[in-house]
């Protein structure tokens, strides 16, 4: 696999990001990518590099040392999504919604108490969590959320379903959005933290993950239906069941009626965080395909010297390195608390079409060998492919970016994630 170099790394990546991104990829070629094809043949779940990758410090590392983290920022934890995603994309997004969807609300929402309580054991990696948002009847229109927290003396009552959640059968901490009042006709929506073992604990336990002993875990809040995709495939996507769930009064994650605006904000991040996801998708389908096209003979010449491929050769670059640009700038925006929501819409919208883009290209230039599982090429293009629709479909990035440009206010119908 030829490893790209990029200028944009020069502007953007300090020492320590050149380090970290390195020792990822030293992992990721060591550990991820001989089983990466019998992981996604079995849609099996990696315990074992889950295991791995927490030593390393992957799952904490824009979080504060005081609550188990690294002390790095968003730009260091968008290098971790991208240089994974370049062999197993379904390792990526693990860490990804770890870090982006589970972990940080707590951070950015939470108190002293529930930051180290649950942030510091999705720091560590001790547990793994996810993010209950999308319903059945609340996909890209994300206000129209259904699930119910009913108020009680000392504790909320949960009922409802949440569908397609990644991490949702393997984690055991979980940010759940819910509706708990009416105001002037619209929905008050709140958040709140909720956990339960992992579906998996017999493996988890045998590679020290998962359980941790002082997390008393939620009643009335079961798994439901595990996904069988397309791609992701040995990424966990599982439904979350809410039957009378009952959650204790200071679960409640930042301010009641605050949910609705706490998941903009985590959405954000979620993007910046999939746009730098599929960045390393495009990345690892042009590195796939330079080997095979400088290796690969016809008519005398190997492929890379026709000029049709290299034009294309040329314009796949460019377009990689200017999905760099708009995916680090939203990632050091976010870091410095600036408004970025434009921003990591329009990274979101570009690398998620330029990684199906790539892929179809690459398989393309890998021709009969790139359309068999004897090449990473056609794993990557189905992996691609839910680019364009989690983390908000590419028709709600537009509608998030026109709004901007426009100057029209943001409405929770501009909302999806999956």
């Amino acid at each position: 696999m030829t490893e790209l170099t990029s200028t944009v790394d020069d502007r953007y990546l300090t020492d320590d990001h050149r380090m970290l991104r390195d020792m990822v990829r030293e992992f990721a070629v060591n550990e991820i990518e001989p089983i990466a094809r019998e992981l996604d043949r079995d849609a099996r779940f990696p315990w074992e590099n889950v295991a791995k990758m927490a030593e390393l410090g992957l799952f904490g590392v824009p979080w504060p040392e005081k609550y188990g983290g690294v002390g790095m920022d968003t730009l260091a934890s968008s290098i971790v999504s991208e240089e994974l995603a370049k062999f197993c994309p379904s390792h990526s997004i693990t860490v990804g919604a770890n870090i982006t969807l589970a972990a940080s609300p707590i951070y950015h929402f939470g108190n002293e108490e529930q930051k180290l309580k649950y942030l510091h054991k999705l720091a560590t990696g001790e547990v793994l969590g996810a993010f209950g948002l999308t319903e059945p009847e609340a996909g890209s229109d994300a206000g129209g959320t259904q699930t119910r927290a009913e108020e009680k003396s000392d504790h909320w009552v949960l009922n409802g379903t949440k569908i397609f959640i990644t991490n949702g059968g393997v984690g055991e901490i979980f940010v759940v959005t819910a509706v708990t009042g009416d105001e002037n006709g619209r929905k008050e929506i709140s958040s709140f933290i909720l956990t339960k073992p992992t579906r998996d604990m017999e493996e988890a336990k045998a590679v020290g993950v998962g359980h941790a002993e002082d997390l008393e875990y939620t009643p009335g809040f079961t798994h439901g239906k595990k996904e069988d995709k397309l791609g992701w495939r040995a990424s966990d996507t599982t439904e979350l069941v809410f039957n009378d769930a009952i959650v204790p009064k200071e679960n409640m994650l930042g301010e009641r009626g605050r949910g609705f605006k706490n998941f903009m904000s985590t959405l954000d991040g979620g993007r910046v965080s999939i746009a730098a996801h599929l960045l390393g998708i495009a990345e690892g389908a042009l590195e796939y395909t330079l080997k095979f096209t400088k290796e690969r003979v016809q008519f005398g010449t190997r492929i890379c010297d026709f000029q049709g491929v290299r034009f294309d050769m040329a314009d796949w670059w460019t377009r990689i390195e200017a999905g760099k640009h708009l995916t680090y700038h939203a990632a050091m925006l976010r870091h410095a608390g600036k408004p970025h929501t434009k921003e990591a819409a329009m990274a979101k919208l570009y690398c998620s079409e330029l990684a199906n883009w790539s892929t179809i290209k690459a398989v393309q230039f890998h021709g009969g060998y790139g359309y068999t599982t004897d090449y990473p090429v056609e794993r990557l293009m189905r992996d691609a492919r839910i680019g364009e629709i989690g983390e908000g479909t590419s028709e709600i990035q537009k509608t998030v970016i026109a709004r901007h440009l426009l100057g029209a206010e943001q409405t929770g119908k501009d909302v999806a994630l999956w």
